[in-house]
């Protein structure tokens, strides 16, 4: 007779363990200590098993019902309960080791081994490690939405909606990352896209009229502060490129004799490799740069260390110092000086774009572009150091 609650609580405990049968298999087992617990007696191919379903009355009697008829559905195609009961344990403690964290470091070490700029692994791991530490310790295919839009809304209302979103991008790669390799399910970043507010518009500041840019050049003669960065900053104007490609510079990358810079493709924007010819002005700070000392790599090295690189804001600190407020020029800005300049006196707008490594979609003529715009750039960058010369010394008539 199957059994009832009733029967199950009045059931006493005796000197010995002894079973009340259910049916199909199941059964309570009632120790001495009056523990009851849930089991099931079952055949898989000719063999007796027995399966465990949980203490009563932790697991009622239509919860031990149930269990009984999935294993008895399981048993019908095939499949041994007992196994498949130790397989969902192990994926459950899988899938609670499987925490955010974990996935994220694996995200993270990819993009190492990807050679990604150092600039980019630093807000990556920044991402990772200190905006995205709520999500630490959960496990990663227990996080929703909502729980990704609260994490994002946090910084957006700090005023850094830029970074938000950058942030949202670094989370959906950790999530897909977690997907491809069946520790989630899907993506919560996704059911979220256009909750952010739209990141807003600014231009870096950049000195584009003559006669200021003169004058920056003079007060830039004139600054007394540290002469690495002071040739730094100059030598980043004269070569058109970006802060971090200036201060990343290593001698190995510079032929003199050819008086070119080759800057490799990791700390190029585009991922690849850009060759700059060098002006006999840019040259002459690299040879004053050059620190012939085994060990020491950098020709702009940091000021508390010649191995390692000048801080990221050691361009725009100086500038602050100068007397240049941020709205009115940044590092970043002397690429729009040199192209806005150079346009106007007339030089080949595609030898300016070539120049500053600027990317054509056409692969074909990207190619054509580099070799027959070559002996052109060589002479552009000698031209821009000239005129930069001049402009600096008009004294502003």
């Amino acid at each position: 007779m199957p059994l009832t609650d009733l029967k199950i609580r009045k059931a006493t405990n005796r000197d010995k363990p002894y079973k009340l049968a259910d049916g199909n298999g199941l059964f309570l087992l009632i120790k001495p200590n009056g523990s009851k617990l849930w089991q099931q007696k079952y055949r898989h191919f000719g063999k007796e098993r027995l399966l465990s379903h949980g203490p009563y009355p932790d697991v009622t009697l239509a919860q031990a019902r149930q269990k009984r008829d999935e294993a008895r559905a399981l048993l019908a195609g095939g499949g041994d309960p007992s196994v498949q009961k130790r397989l969902d344990q192990i994926e459950a403690k899988t899938q609670a080791r499987t925490t955010f964290i974990l996935v994220a470091e694996e995200y993270l070490q990819q993009a190492i081994d990807r050679e990604l700029a150092e600039a980019t692994m630093r807000k990556k791991i920044w991402h990772v490690h200190t905006l995205a530490a709520a999500l630490h310790h959960r496990p990663i295919n227990e996080i929703t939405s909502a729980e990704v839009l609260h994490l994002l809304k946090k910084v957006e209302h700090s005023g850094r909606r830029e970074t938000a979103k950058k942030l949202r991008g670094t989370l959906s790669a950790v999530f897909r990352l977690a997907i491809v390799t069946l520790r989630a399910e899907n993506d919560p970043t996704q059911a979220i896209k256009g909750a952010l507010l739209p990141v807003k518009a600014t231009n870096r500041a950049a000195i584009t009229d003559e006669k200021v840019f003169g004058q920056f050049l003079r007060d830039l003669d004139a600054y007394t502060g540290a002469g690495v960065i002071k040739d730094a900053l100059l030598f980043q104007i004269l070569t058109m490129t970006r802060p971090g490609e200036v201060r990343g510079a290593k001698q190995r990358e510079f032929d003199l004799e050819a008086a070119t810079w080759t800057i490799p493709a990791e700390r190029m924007k585009m991922r690849r490799d850009h060759v700059v010819p060098l002006s006999t002005q840019a040259l002459e700070l690299v040879h004053r740069n050059w620190i012939d000392v085994e060990g020491v790599e950098l020709i702009f090295p940091s000021l508390n260390s010649n191995r390692k690189w000048l801080s990221e804001n050691a361009f725009n600190s100086a500038m602050r110092r100068m007397g240049y407020s941020k709205e009115e020029v940044t590092a970043h800005g002397f690429r729009a000086t040199a192209s806005t300049i150079l346009n106007t006196h007339g030089f080949d707008a595609d030898v300016i774009e070539a120049a500053l490594a600027h990317q054509d979609q056409n692969a074909i003529r990207r190619t054509y572009n580099r070799a027959t715009y070559w002996n052109k750039r060589v002479s552009l960058m000698q031209a821009w150091a000239v005129l930069s010369s001049r402009l600096k010394a008009k004294n502003g008539t």
